[in-house]
């Protein structure tokens, strides 16, 4: 058998996520040869512009894309949150292993500020992030702040938070767990508050992976299959399908969180105005076989109310 080839970025995460699913693979299939092959994508080399100016978060999958299409790869590792829910002819999302968490988190320079940031932030305090959306729904609570731009990597932005390039920045709790970074609250360098649903949405897909391949690939399918978690593909199919119809790219200010639970998929969603001064939201509960058309029907219903 023929080594399976892995397209990843060459980030830490990135890496950290396909070495996971490498072992995986090589975990249910002894012997297995697994290969990393790391790409550089648009978003990893212009790093001093910002994501909408580089055409959003498809800049990350692109290259990775075109390995796949090129037989340079057999399937590439994304956080799904990045993957565009319009892929190339040819390639489709082929496996959802289990979902992590999915919220947000606020890292404080400060950690006096940590129980309540939005109360205990100083006035015009600043913020880094690279989100749209949590840029939105910082400033609905705190317009006072001043939110600048933090690109790069996690311990880069970990590093400017130390240095008081900002006083607090936002990050998925996800990525921090992935790579051992999430603070302790009791005892880590900096303040840590949890942003979650109901009061805070996360990203279209975060907290998952998604692995893309080619559709005629079927040796590669049936060695996915057993990383495949079905109640993370209902979440993210619903999700996705909400910002699908929408026709916003994955750096629009938009947020949606599915639970699945019993056969069943809940779904909240929200878009927002960039300022954080309105937003438009619905939500909704489906058998998990209609995950698609709640997400669908849930993006009609924020339609109709945009203004």
């Amino acid at each position: 058998m023929s080594a399976i080839r892995i397209a990843t970025r060459g980030s830490l995460l990135a890496l950290t996520q396909s070495r996971w699913v490498k072992a995986e693979l090589q975990r249910r299939h002894p012997g297995l040869e697994v290969e990393l092959i790391e790409f550089k994508t648009t978003g990893d080399v212009k790093l001093a512009q910002s994501l909408t100016a580089i055409g959003g978060k498809g800049a990350f999958t692109k290259e990775l894309e075109d390995a796949l299409l090129n037989n340079l790869a057999d399937f590439a590792v994304h956080s799904l949150k990045d993957l565009p829910t319009s892929l190339p002819e040819g390639l489709v999302l082929a496996c959802t292993p289990a979902r992590e968490e999915t919220g947000d988190v606020m890292l404080l320079r400060d950690r006096a500020w940590a129980t309540d940031p939005f109360a205990t932030l100083p006035q015009g305090a600043t913020v880094g992030s690279s989100s749209p959306r949590r840029k939105a729904q910082l400033l609905a609570r705190r317009p006072d702040l001043k939110v600048v731009e933090f690109r790069g990597n996690v311990d880069t932005r970990l590093r400017k938070l130390s240095e008081g390039q900002a006083d607090a920045i936002l990050l998925a709790r996800a990525g921090l767990k992935r790579l051992g970074r999430l603070p302790d609250p009791a005892t880590g360098e900096f303040g840590i508050h949890a942003l979650d649903a109901p009061g805070w949405l996360p990203a279209v897909g975060q907290g998952c992976l998604g692995i893309e391949a080619r559709l005629a690939d079927t040796r590669v399918w049936q060695m996915l299959e057993d990383l495949h978690d079905n109640a993370a593909w209902a979440e993210v199919s619903a999700e996705r399908a909400f910002l699908r119809v929408l026709g916003a790219g994955c750096s629009a200010p938009v947020g949606a969180q599915a639970r699945y639970s019993n056969g069943r998929v809940s779904l909240q969603v929200a878009i927002y105005a960039a300022d954080g001064t309105a937003a438009a939201g619905a939500k909704g509960e489906a058998d998990a076989q209609e995950a698609e058309e709640l997400g669908e029907r849930l993006a009609h219903e924020v339609m109709k109310q945009a203004p």
